[in-house]
C-alpha cells in the first residue's frame, strides 16, 4: 500500500478543511511548493494536491503551482480540482502531472470520462466523494442521488482503474477511515481504491493495509503530528 500526503490549496496556500467546510480552513505550511519538497524528502512515493478553489469555481485556480511542483519534484503528481474539460486534462497530463482526478465531470459528463480514459488510461482516476453514502461533487457543496457502491461499479465497467473514497464526514476529524464503506467497496469491485479521510494514527494505517486498498490519503494527521509520517511509510510498505 503506497501513502500519498496530501495538501489541499486554497488562495495559493496550503489548508485543511474539517469535513470539506471551505469556512473552517486551517493554514499548514509555508508554501505548496515548500511543503511539496517536504514531503518528498520524507521519501513519499506519490503526493495528492486538490485544487479547492477550482473544485468550487469549476475551473483551474491553482495550475500555475500544481505544474511547478510537478515539474520540480523527482515523484509522481496527482492533481484533483476544477478539472472541467479534455483541454484542462491534456494541459496536467502534458506539463509532468502523473494522474489526473476527475470528480464531477465524471457524473455529469460522462462523455468526458470516456475520452480521457480512451486516450489516458490509468492515468485519470476519479474521487468517489460520498456523504451518508451518496455522491458528492462541486467541491463538496453538492449532493446527489447516486448510491457510492453504485456508481463505482459503474465506473469498473467504464475502464477505470483507480478510484479515491473519501467519506466526508470522515475528512479532517482525525476520527478514523470510514472503515465499514471501505470494506463495502472493496468487496464491491476491484479496482484499486484510494482511501482517503479520518486518518489519525499508525493503527489507521495498518488496518487500511489489512483491508486490501492499494494506498491511502493522509493528510491532517501529519499537520497534527498525530502519526509519524516516516513510520507510517515503513508501515504501508
Amino acid at each position: 500500500m503506497i501513502l500519498l500526503p496530501a495538501i489541499d490549496m486554497i488562495h495559493h496556500q496550503p489548508v485543511r478543511l474539517h469535513q470539506g467546510n471551505y469556512d473552517q480552513k486551517e493554514v499548514v505550511g509555508e508554501s505548496i511548493l515548500s511543503l511539496a519538497h517536504s514531503f518528498a524528502k520524507q521519501g513519499a512515493p506519490f503526493l495528492h494536491l486538490v485544487d479547492l478553489d477550482g473544485a468550487k469555481a469549476g475551473r483551474r485556480i491553482h495550475h500555475d503551482i500544481v505544474v511547478q511542483v510537478a515539474a520540480e519534484l523527482s515523484i509522481p503528481v496527482e492533481i484533483g480540482g476544477g478539472i472541467r474539460t479534455m483541454a484542462d486534462i491534456n494541459d496536467y497530463l502534458n506539463h509532468g502531472v502523473a494522474r489526473v482526478i476527475l470528480g464531477t465531470q465524471a457524473i455529469e459528463e460522462e462523455g468526458l470520462l470516456k475520452e480521457a480514459l480512451a486516450r489516458y488510461g490509468s492515468q485519470i482516476a476519479v474521487g468517489l466523494d460520498c456523504r451518508d453514502g451518496f455522491v458528492a461533487t462541486r467541491g463538496w457543496l453538492d449532493d446527489s442521488e447516486i448510491a457510492y457502491l453504485d456508481f463505482a461499479k459503474h465506473l469498473e465497467e467504464l475502464g477505470v482503474s483507480t478510484i479515491i473514497f473519501t467519506d466526508i464526514a470522515k475528512d479532517g476529524t482525525l476520527s478514523g477511515p470510514n472503515l465499514a464503506m471501505l470494506k463495502a467497496l472493496r468487496q464491491h469491485v476491484s479496482i484499486d481504491i484510494i482511501a482517503s479521510g479520518g486518518v489519525k494514527t499508525l493503527d489507521d494505517v495498518r488496518a487500511l493495509k489489512d483491508l486490501g486498498v492499494q494506498g491511502a490519503i493522509i493528510g491532517k494527521a501529519i499537520y497534527a503530528k498525530t502519526l509519524d509520517f516516516k513510520q507510517a511509510l515503513a508501515l504501508a510498505d
